[in-house]
């Protein structure tokens, strides 16, 4: 402490250390994507709830399924650019 910082010094990450990041990393990621599918369910299920014609509802779950799909690869991609990060020396 010098008045104005704090120094702390961090020693570099082991190889177990990191692993184990990733497999923390990993387990957000699966979070992410069930917290994604439960909300394709609820809006599914809203869809269904409005009473409008087999078409639209058919249309519309196929939008929720798409952005699901699209938000599931965003996840997948981030946590494979996040693992690259983590297990860099």
């Amino acid at each position: 402490n010098n008045g104005d910082l704090i120094i702390i010094n961090v020693p570099p990450l082991t190889e177990e250390r990191r692993k184990d990041l990733v497999k923390q990393a990993k387990g957000e990621a699966e979070d992410a994507k069930v917290s994604v599918r439960t909300a394709r369910q609820d809006a599914n299920k809203e869809i269904r709830d409005l009473n409008i014609s087999e078409d639209l509802q058919k249309n519309a779950e196929t939008d929720v399924q798409e952005l699901t799909d699209t938000y599931t690869k965003k996840i997948d991609a981030f946590f494979e650019k996040k693992e690259v990060e983590i297990m860099k020396v």
